[in-house]
């Protein structure tokens, strides 16, 4: 996502090439990227096609698919009578029992300096001195917005987050700002939204016993209530967490808050960073793997201070504990494991090697993570074809994964398929801003997608099916 350490913002360096895309596990085969395939005759196409030109100059997409503006920053109306605010980031979607329409929840990653934050609208704010926070967006079936309001306000560069099992959004705080000059609160923390009842986001309550660190995305294990979150941050690189709920806990609507409110609720549950091995070696660094299908066992070590009083809560591990990863991004639970991505790594941030992506599968029956994708350092990111920086991830309905482009040049949603060629979903024709939030509908017609500047929530829909492999005609 967009931040201070910015894919974007930083001076790329290392050797051209790479090493292309590739995919092992349950997406079966190692291949290269789409353009390596298309360049061969007697191909059939891979994923939906090439991307065709947006006369609106907006959105590319495949042959036969089309878009719609859901909401728009600056342009759209909340329903408290304030524009849609900025920076579309991390979006959930839900659909309620019994109810004909659907709810998006809709993350602003929103610091301060953008045009529009997030209303600080009485008993839905957590500090009156942030302007992040959410939108809910009902949608009808066909992705029209409906109406459009304030869900949390009052919280600091909410970036990603993650759907629970139990039908709530957890929106994630990538600061470590503490209280202080407009700041009344201290900041770094993962707050509950729920998509449909208005009064539960009353008087938002963090849960600070998922630590207070530079959040990024959250995948929920829907069998043990275990919560796993990625952090994005550099200066040591960042680190994987899993939280384990306490013995007695019950993933329920409202539990998490009753938790954090609880006597003892800011330590609850166990909070563990992890630490990889290859046999005896340990695995200090995730940028060490650079094969598709590299596995690593796992082991957790607890976080000693997960408030982070006084020392940042990486900063409390040696190097010999953990694993440390730059840029982990998002996070997608699926196929009984947590999907989650590394946007790059170089040289010069710490990392042993270079690449510009890495998509990891940690498999908690299994206690391993094994290296699904990677993406090799861009050659040149103004070319079409060429991929780099991923960010946010969602599993699709119709097989591979969707991946939200947040590197240099062209920017894409990019797809790979369960063969492992990746393929263009749409290309930003605007401007080179980053997409964010990819998540489908629940009858996967729909694929809602934001591009983060200046603000676009956009609803894409088409002759949806099993994407094409680059088989023989």
């Amino acid at each position: 996502m967009t931040s201070s350490i910015s894919r974007r913002d930083l001076i790329r360096s290392g050797a051209a090439g790479g090493l292309g895309i590739a995919i092992l596990g349950s997406i079966e085969a190692i291949a290269g990227p789409a353009a390596a395939q298309a360049a061969q005759t007697g191909l059939k196409a891979v994923g939906y096609g090439p991307v065709v030109a947006d006369p609106a100059g907006l959105l590319a997409l495949p042959r036969g698919f089309s878009y719609k503006i859901v909401a728009q920053a600056g342009k759209t109306l909340l329903e408290s009578g304030e524009p849609t605010p900025s920076d579309a980031d991390g979006t959930g979607f839900f659909k309620g029992n019994g109810r004909d329409g659907f709810v998006l929840v809709n993350n602003h990653e929103i610091d301060g300096t953008e045009p529009y934050g997030v209303p600080t609208l009485p008993g839905l704010t957590y500090d009156p001195g942030a302007h992040g926070g959410t939108t809910n967006i009902e949608v009808d079936r066909h992705g029209n917005r409906v109406r459009e309001y304030v869900s949390v306000a009052g919280t600091h560069n909410n970036c990603a987050g993650g759907i629970t099992p139990w039908d709530t959004w957890l929106t994630c705080e990538e600061t470590e700002q503490r209280a202080g000059g407009a700041f009344q609160k201290d900041h770094g923390y993962v707050f509950e939204v729920d998509p449909f009842d208005h009064e539960a986001n009353q008087n938002p309550v963090p849960l600070k016993f998922l630590g207070r660190f530079s959040h990024e995305a959250v995948a929920v294990d829907p069998h043990t209530s275990a919560i796993y979150e990625t952090e994005d941050a550099g200066g040591p690189n960042g680190l994987y967490f899993r939280w384990t709920p306490p013995r007695h806990f019950r993933g329920r609507k409202g539990e998490l808050r009753k938790l954090a409110l609880s006597d003892g609720g800011d330590t609850a549950g166990t909070l563990e960073a992890m630490s990889c091995f290859k046999g005896s070696k340990h695995i200090a660094d995730l940028s060490e793997a650079t094969q598709p299908g590299t596995q690593y066992k796992v082991k957790w070590v607890e976080v000693p201070d997960r408030d982070a009083k006084t020392v940042s809560v990486r900063k409390q591990f040696t190097d010999d504990q953990v694993t440390r990863s730059r840029k982990l991004e998002g996070a997608w639970w699926s196929e009984g494991g947590a999907y989650f991505v590394a946007s790059f790594a170089r040289h010069d941030d710490g990392s042993v090697n270079e690449h510009d992506g890495q998509v990891w599968f940690y498999d908690p029956r299994s206690e391993t993570v094994t290296l699904k994708t990677i993406f090799g350092v861009n050659p040149d990111p103004e070319q079409d074809t060429d991929y780099d920086g991923p960010d946010n991830i969602t599993v699709s309905p119709y097989g591979g994964i969707i991946l939200a482009e947040d590197g240099e040049g062209v920017s894409h949603l990019i797809g790979v398929t369960k063969k492992g060629n990746a393929y263009p979903m749409a290309r930003n024709e605007l401007n080179d801003s980053e997409f964010t939030g990819p998540t489908f509908s629940a009858d996967g017609k729909i694929l809602f997608a934001n591009i983060q500047t200046p603000g676009y929530v956009l609803a894409i829909t088409g002759p949806w099916g099993k994407p094409g492999d680059g088989g023989k005609h």
